[in-house]
Parts: C-alpha cells; sequence; structure tokens
C-alpha cells in the first residue's frame, strides 16, 4: 500500500523537526489542548505501537485496548500513555517512535489492503488504518510545527486525508445526532504540486474551492475553517466546515478562529 510509505515519509518530516528541539521545547505547551510536543509524540507512538498489534492480530491488542478505554472513560488518556510507557521521554523516546513508525509502515505495505483489522471502535480495513495513522500523525504534527513558527512544506502524500476528509461527510453530521444534507459538496482543490484534485459532479451551488492543505485543516480541526481562504459556497458546504470531523471519537468543535496559527 502507498499509504503505508507516506505514512512514514510523514513520520520522517516531523521527526525532523522534534529531533532538532531542545528539552525546554519539547515540554512547551502547544496550542492543542496544551500537550507538549513530548506528550504528543507519547501519543502517536503509543497508538502506532496499538496499530502495529492490530494489523499483526496479536494478543496484546485486545489487553491494550480494554486498558486503554477504561481510563478514556474516566479521561484520562494522556496520563495513559505516560503510564504505559512509563514516563518515556526525551531521545528515548523519539528513539522508540522512531523504530515503531518503521515497523508499522513495513507491516502495512506486506498486509492486504482490505484484511479487517481491530480498533477501538468498529473494526475496518487495514486501508484505512494505516490512512488513519497518517492522518493522525499530520495533524498532531501541526501542532509542533505551529509551535516553532515552521510554516509546513506540504507533500501530495495529503491527498490521503483529502480523501478520508470527504468520506466523512456523513459521519460529520451523523455523529452530531443530525442527517448529512444532500448533495455532498463539489471539491476543486489545488495539491501542494499545483495538481488540481477535482470531487464530485460539477455544482455551482455547492463547492468548495482552495488549497488542499487548508481542506486538511479544517477536516482535522487544526484550523478554524475562518482562518482559512477556503472558497465555501452553499448551505452544505458551510455547514460541513463548520463542524466536520474526520476523525472518530464523540463530536468536537473546532478551534476558535484565530487560536491555531504558526507561531
Amino acid at each position: 500500500m502507498q499509504q503505508a510509505q507516506d505514512f512514514r515519509d510523514e513520520s520522517d518530516a516531523l521527526y525532523d523537526v522534534v529531533s532538532g528541539l531542545g528539552a525546554e521545547d519539547m515540554e512547551a505547551a502547544t496550542a492543542f489542548k496544551g500537550w507538549t510536543p513530548t506528550a504528543i509524540i507519547r501519543h502517536l507512538h503509543v497508538w502506532n505501537w496499538a496499530a502495529h498489534q492490530s494489523v499483526a492480530d496479536t494478543p496484546a491488542f485486545g489487553e491494550f485496548i480494554a486498558a486503554a478505554m477504561a481510563r478514556v472513560q474516566d479521561g484520562g488518556l494522556p496520563a495513559f500513555e505516560t503510564d504505559w510507557l512509563d514516563g518515556l521521554a526525551g531521545d528515548a523516546l523519539l528513539q522508540a517512535w522512531r523504530q515503531t513508525y518503521d515497523e508499522v509502515a513495513d507491516g502495512f505495505a506486506a498486509a492486504d489492503p482490505k484484511q479487517r483489522v481491530k480498533w477501538a471502535g468498529p473494526d475496518m480495513s487495514a486501508l484505512s488504518s494505516i490512512t488513519a495513522r497518517l492522518m493522525e500523525t499530520w495533524a498532531h504534527g501541526q501542532a509542533i510545527y505551529d509551535q516553532q513558527g515552521i510554516v509546513r512544506q506540504n507533500a501530495d502524500r495529503i491527498r490521503n486525508i483529502v480523501q478520508l476528509g470527504l468520506n466523512t461527510y456523513v459521519w460529520t453530521f451523523a455523529n452530531r445526532g443530525v442527517e448529512a444534507p444532500g448533495p455532498l459538496p463539489q471539491l476543486i482543490l489545488t495539491g501542494p504540486s499545483g495538481a488540481e484534485w477535482v470531487y464530485g459532479e460539477d455544482n455551482g451551488a455547492e463547492r468548495i474551492e482552495g488549497l488542499a492543505e487548508e481542506f486538511c485543516q479544517v477536516v482535522t480541526q487544526t484550523r478554524n475553517i475562518a482562518d482559512t481562504k477556503l472558497s465555501v459556497t452553499g448551505p452544505n458546504a458551510t455547514a460541513w466546515m463548520a463542524k466536520a470531523q474526520c476523525f472518530a471519537g464523540a463530536a468536537q468543535d473546532p478551534p476558535a478562529p484565530g487560536t491555531r496559527r504558526t507561531a
């Protein structure tokens, strides 16, 4: 699966950023819930490890997810991740994360894309699982790029996130207990390479146009739609961009305008 290499490449790009940070920067709060880069890398590492166990169908995954879900219900996910890794931090954490994401990429590259794998919610395909790991790495990494004042140089691998965002149109509304309005807005997006990506039928009444990376920022809730230059036409498109959520879990609101930006 190309998505396995895309995940590795996105992880490598983030590793290049965090491996150059000092101890003070690694423990400084980001704009994402006050999480530090250490907490973000720890979070990515733990769930990468879980994805590796899942695609390999090991008993360790069931034990892990049971322990994790018990803590999540108490709102203690970061604390659980810290405990699970016995406080792993610093360079030891970075190297463990790097080794594991390479193993994850290798494991998914060899998997059948249609293989069903277990996760915290419903089972999903191996293709969906590694795409979700790519999305998580990209989205959580944005907080670190922002904290460091780095304007991220994206690659066309973010098309995976565009597709995920599009596929979760109905989910975004259903997760809030309402029916998704039709028709689905057309997407006309410009990828990092300058290529035009068009999804859906020509629809001047319901359309979203602009940079693919800004669409990805909105559906991953790393930016408020007001902080992008996306052109949004139509009530369906407007309602979607106001609450878009391409990740699983309870419905969450996007960040307030102006709160998530490059320092």
